[in-house]
Parts: C-alpha cells; structure tokens; sequence
C-alpha cells in the first residue's frame, strides 16, 4: 500500500514539473506576444484538428500524421535587441528539464534543440535560437516524430522553420 501511494506522488509531482515548465514557455511567449517588435505565431490543438479534418487530400499522408500527433505550436521571433531576448529565454526556461538534442554555433547564432520526452515519445521540441541580429523561440507540442516535424517545417513558410532542418541533417 506504501509503495502504490509512493509511487502516485512520484506520477503527481512528475506532471506538476512538467506543467511548470509548459507554465514557463507559455509565461515567456505571453510576455512577448502583444509587443510589435516580434512576430509570434500560436496554432491551437483546435486549429490542428480542424487541418486533419479538412485537408483529405490536399495533404500528404506523412503531413497529416503529423497533424494529427501536434497538440500545439507556439513560435515567436524578433530581430530587436535579439541576443538580450535570447539571453532571457535561457534564464527563465528551464532547459535542464530537457534533453539536449543539438547545439550549434554558426554565423554568430546559437542554435538549440531541446526534447521533452515520456519514455520513447517525445512531447515537446523546443527550438531556441539566438545571436546579434535574430531570436527564435519554437516549442512544438504533442506525440512528435522528429523527422517528420522536420518535413512538415519544410512545407511551412515560417520564420525560423529553416533551422528544423538540422534535425535532417
């Protein structure tokens, strides 16, 4: 009896982690999003849902699939004071929940993968990209594939999609 109670507050205490941190993301992008230096992009789970339902063929199956596992995209991106933003990110999300995925530095950008994962399904990709003259802040949420998070990045004319295509390579 002991260990099921244990065992209940190790599952209570694992979510409420995982909520604060999801609380931090969506805390960091809400504190950005009415300010006119940034361009911000916010897809609900409704609006996905309503993708799968209406796209039928228009869609490549692969792309649907991956439709149908995101449960949000939150995507903001400045070029104003860019690296202070960046820095900001850093100090208020707590990337030591995530798992590393890929760090690189090239042309004076700092690019960051981190994934949130439960056992083999990852439930979050956080893109985190900063330097002298851009930010980009991209949390993808849901049952994700990274390979074909990586393709539907490349069907999105988005700002900042250019990096998932690291997660390829």
């Amino acid at each position: 009896m002991l260990r099921r109670i244990s065992i209940l507050l190790l599952f209570g205490f694992l979510s409420v982690a995982t909520q604060a941190q999801a609380d931090a993301v969506d805390r960091f992008f809400t504190a950005y999003e009415d300010d006119p230096s940034f361009s911000v992009v916010y897809v609900s789970p409704k609006m996905f849902q309503m993708i799968a339902k209406v796209s039928g063929e228009e869609v490549e199956d692969e792309l649907l699939d991956v439709i149908n596992d995101l449960r949000g995209l939150k995507i903001l991106t400045t070029e104003t004071n860019s690296m202070a933003v960046y820095q900001d990110a850093k100090a208020k999300l707590n990337t030591s929940d995530y798992e590393v995925l890929l760090t690189a530095r090239e042309e004076g950008q700092d690019v960051r993968f981190f994934t949130k994962t439960t056992g083999d399904v990852v439930n979050e990709l956080l893109l985190l990209v900063g330097g002298s003259d851009q930010f980009v802040l991209m949390s993808f949420v849901g049952n994700l594939d990274l390979n074909k998070i990586a393709k539907l990045a490349g069907k999105l004319d988005i700002e900042g999609a250019e990096y998932l295509d690291n997660l390829q390579n």
